[in-house]
């Protein structure tokens, strides 16, 4: 059986920084496994601009922004395997992978970091009402057919959910010549950036109907008409307020979910966003085994996977050269009723690095003060004039206000 020292499963953004982390830490036999005949994951059909801004400090578009971190696996001489599928994955960190060109192998390795991205939530996951023809899709797929294959899925399209998968290709599908009838979003706010707002419908006016869903599909062999309806503040349809809309195609941009199957299959404790529990440095409650990017959580930016995915990199780092950062001693992070999630969900006592807090409310809020209390004892406040689900919240806490156990909890209050 083949042995490694770092396996990083998923040769996406996240996979390609958590192997360049773990790398120029000092670990130097990894191997780096993608299902694609490619490295770069979904960034590969994301044309469109916006990337960088953090990591490179100027605008790049997908592409230009993975080729950078190609260029660095390269230059690092990196091992990674393409067309490589990972079937199964046991808690003796014994990987089992199917390739066309290797056959079905074995790898036992030291140390596994998780980077499998997510996958978007389809018609079946909502139990989407009325006939089943095609022009139903996602929009990723969508993106996928129109960005790599040059293939336009539609020329009538109205696009349910306001995610910025969805956002980005109203834009993109307008400036292929189809015309985009609308957006409707079922919460009473938009789930995507407010620039994706504004540069992708308020640009191109096309119009957005909030609390509003689509309540049934009709066509036979194609899409041929939706229904929208107006919901309640309970997501209940209010009756007398459905409209049918001619279209051809209905693209859905309903969420994303961890792609974490491997990671429950092999017994890592995930939370309700079926994302891992983690600690600091992103290590699961299996020893040894990290994740990170979008199958730990959903982020919005590209260049946060890449920051989040060093850590994970050095914690694997550690692992391998028996630098010790566990300790029994331990503070669990809490949220209060407001906020939807937290990473990381546990931290060390007296951890070696600052750990930055992830997390996203639940609904919008306006001036609101961000609070964090270790035992009650409060150690950092942020005020915000608004807060929205949309944008991720990153709050930095110094490792020195990390220094006993107990009790982390991060609430919102007015000012």
């Amino acid at each position: 059986m083949e042995l490694k020292d770092v396996v990083i499963i998923g040769g996406g953004s996240a996979g390609m920084a958590a192997a360049i982390s773990c790398f120029d830490n000092g670990v130097k036999d990894i191997l780096i496994l993608e299902k694609n005949s490619y490295l770069g994951g979904i960034l590969n059909q994301c044309i469109h601009n916006g990337f960088g801004l953090s990591e490179f400090k100027e605008e790049l578009t997908g592409p230009e922004f993975l080729n950078r971190f190609v260029d660095q696996i390269e230059e690092r001489n990196i091992e990674y395997r393409l067309n490589s599928y990972v079937k199964e994955v046991n808690k003796d960190k014994i990987i089992s992978i199917y390739s066309p060109t290797l056959g079905y192998y074995k790898i036992k390795a030291k140390a596994i970091i998780f980077t499998l991205g997510c996958y978007e939530r389809n018609a079946g996951a909502i139990s989407l009402p009325g006939d089943r023809p095609s022009g139903i899709i996602t929009a990723g797929s969508a993106q996928e057919y129109l960005n790599i294959y040059n293939y336009l899925v539609g020329k009538n399209v109205f696009i349910l959910g306001s995610g910025d998968i969805g956002l980005i290709m109203a834009r993109r599908m307008t400036l292929e010549g189809a015309n985009v009838i609308g957006v409707a979003e079922i919460m009473p706010y938009s789930n995507g950036l407010n620039r994706n707002i504004v540069q992708c419908l308020n640009d191109f006016n096309i119009p957005l109907y909030l609390s509003t869903t689509v309540t049934k599909t009709i066509g036979k062999s194609r899409l041929e008409a939706i229904e929208i309806s107006k919901v309640d503040e309970n997501l209940k349809v209010i009756e007398g307020t459905s409209k049918i809309i001619k279209c051809d195609t209905l693209l859905l941009s309903i969420g994303l979910i961890p792609n974490s199957n491997l990671e429950k299959d092999m017994g890592i404790e995930l939370n309700f966003t079926n994302g891992a529990k983690v600690n600091e440095f992103l290590e699961t409650n299996i020893e040894g085994v990290f994740t990170s990017g979008n199958v730990l959580h959903v982020h919005d930016l590209v260049d946060f996977v890449v920051e989040e995915s060093r850590i994970a990199g050095l914690g694997a780092a550690n692992y391998i050269k028996k630098i010790k950062y566990n300790n029994d001693l331990k503070i669990d992070v809490k949220v209060s009723k407001d906020i939807g999630y937290v990473v990381p969900n546990i931290i060390n006592v007296n951890p070696k690095i600052d750990v930055d807090l992830k997390f996203r409310v639940k609904r919008p809020s306006k001036d609101k003060k961000i609070v964090i209390k270790l035992n009650g004892n409060e150690i950092k406040k942020i005020t915000k004039n608004a807060i929205i689900p949309s944008e991720m919240e990153k709050i930095k806490i110094n490792k020195e206000l990390l220094n006993v156990p107990g009790i982390l909890e991060i609430s919102l209050e007015d000012k």
